[in-house]
């Protein structure tokens, strides 16, 4: 025992102390390596969410469907041709389909009124989503302005309901209609 304690008054004499500074970056270290995995932990989970996906196809699907249905309110008969590719560029299935097989006719009573018409998207929302379907559904606000040949413009807010489905990795127009406006009142 006697000699046990030789040796430790021994070091003490000789320096051989615990280091604070050894040990507070010991610490420092520890703690560093826990933040990290912690961190890693957390962004593979926020990488790997379904959620965010999901959210990233509801984004796209509605500034594509908001694009799709301004695309069909405008029309200008001056650039009758582009705006009527711009049309079909945006649609699928059986309204892509109307529209190429109505093309001739629809341009010519453009071109007869000489109307310039204008779209601007109000508001829009994603009201149905199936993504792994390739099917969504949004409603859409938008102020429509007409001008005539004879200068006079006019001006109407609508809401239109819009189908859209994937193709290509893009999301197309497939359905377009005008959605019900006021309640139904009970007889």
């Amino acid at each position: 025992m006697a000699r046990e304690r030789a040796r430790a008054v021994s070091r003490v004499l000789a320096g051989d102390r615990p280091r604070p500074l050894a040990a507070l970056v010991l610490a420092l270290t520890l703690v560093a390596g826990g933040f990290a995995v912690w961190a890693g932990q957390d962004w593979y989970r926020a990488a790997h969410d379904d959620r965010a996906a999901y959210a990233a196809q509801r984004d796209e699907a509605l500034a594509a469907g908001e694009q799709a249905v301004q695309n069909l309110n405008t029309l200008d008969h001056r650039d009758l041709q582009h705006g009527l590719d711009l049309w079909e560029s945006s649609t699928t299935g059986e309204l892509h389909e109307q529209l190429v097989s109505g093309r001739a006719e629809f341009a010519e009573q453009v071109e007869k009124a000489k109307t310039v018409t204008t779209a601007r998207v109000l508001s829009g929302a994603v009201t149905e989503l199936d993504d792994r379907a390739g099917r969504a559904r949004v409603l859409i606000a938008l102020r429509v302005t007409v001008k005539a040949s004879d200068g006079a413009a006019s001006e109407k807010d609508s809401r239109m309901l819009g189908e859209l489905t994937r193709t290509k990795g893009q999301w197309r127009l497939s359905a377009l209609g005008q959605a019900p406006v006021g309640g139904a009142s009970a007889g």
